[in-house]
């Protein structure tokens, strides 16, 4: 018995600690009206990660209910809603700009700030997430395909987007310029596509087998207004490749559709020079192409650049 009431006295001490913490953290957070400009995004997305903590939405098990219907929950839920429209009129206005054509001075300075603050130095390797593709998303405002693919089998590799940090690593270390025409091999929703583009102004085509992913890539770029973006549908074994100076896979398939991609790749590499810029396993399998030279080691969690040899 003194063993239930000490572990009940403790939980309720955990619960009075966690009420005080968050009670402190929301009226600071209330009172804070810097928190709505848009040089405060990633101030506002660490504050929403934490309330949907404290708060989540739908009936999740082991919501505190109590906490969720008290003062303090009322008060979290109406920040909530502050922060997110805040967050929805910046993507919105980030828009309107790309839709006239012009590259938004907004949205670059939050790509810097949100890379800064997270990762000074490289992308951290893996297929994580972080506050970045927030902001992509936000802006790109995708149509997820309700259905599911169409397409599968064991050579298919299931369908999984390019984190944002990587696709600007992609920018960098491929050295993409306007003169560029990108294929992007599995391209799903179009990330990488629409973001080089934005971010360089090259010519991007996105190449899936999905129809459901192609039109609801097509709808994001023709929503956005952009014109050096365009997506395919058909396999990549079929595709028209000779326009294209820089390939990107993120590990699209795998076995004889890869074996088949990169002859025809050769081919296109015995004509002029191409770069080819990898991301998960068929990193290594890549690597060992004897008419492809790696840029830097092969890693399957970074962004590997191979050059064509002459």
């Amino acid at each position: 018995m003194a063993r239930f009431e000490a572990g009940k006295m403790g939980a309720l001490t955990k619960l009075s600690t966690m009420c005080d913490s968050l009670e402190h953290l929301l009226s600071q957070r209330d009172a804070d009206g810097s928190l709505l400009e848009a040089n405060q995004l990633s101030r506002r997305m660490d504050i929403l990660d934490r309330l949907d903590v404290y708060f989540p939405e739908g009936d999740l098990p082991g919501i505190d209910w109590e906490l969720v219907n008290s003062e303090l929950g009322r008060l979290g839920r109406a920040i909530r809603d502050r922060l997110e429209a805040a967050n929805s009129e910046l993507y919105r206005s980030i828009r309107l700009e790309i839709q006239r054509g012009i590259r938004p001075a907004t949205f670059v300075q939050l790509i810097q700030q949100l890379r800064s603050e997270t990762r000074p130095l490289q992308p951290s390797p893996g297929n994580g997430y972080d506050f970045l593709d927030d902001l992509i998303s936000g802006v790109f405002d995708f149509d997820i395909p309700a259905q599911e693919p169409a397409h599968s089998g064991p050579e298919i590799v299931p369908y999984q987007p390019t984190p944002a940090r990587h696709i600007l690593a992609l920018v960098a270390a491929g050295a993409i310029s306007e003169g560029d025409v990108v294929l992007d091999l599995g391209s799903g929703l179009g990330h990488v596509p629409l973001l080089v583009s934005l971010c360089t102004g090259a010519r991007s085509v996105g190449v899936e087998l999905e129809l459901s992913y192609v039109a609801c890539a097509r709808q994001c770029a023709q929503a956005l207004n952009l014109s050096s973006v365009s997506f395919l549908e058909g396999d990549a074994r079929d595709v028209d490749l000779s326009s294209g100076t820089v390939f990107y896979l993120y590990t699209p398939f795998t076995g004889s559709i890869l074996r088949a991609v990169m002859s025809l790749l050769r081919k296109q590499a015995s004509i002029r020079p191409i770069k080819i810029c990898t991301f998960g396993p068929c990193t290594l399998l890549i690597s060992r192409e004897p008419w492809l030279r790696a840029m830097t080691d092969p890693d399957p969690d970074q962004i590997t650049i191979f050059t064509s040899r002459t």
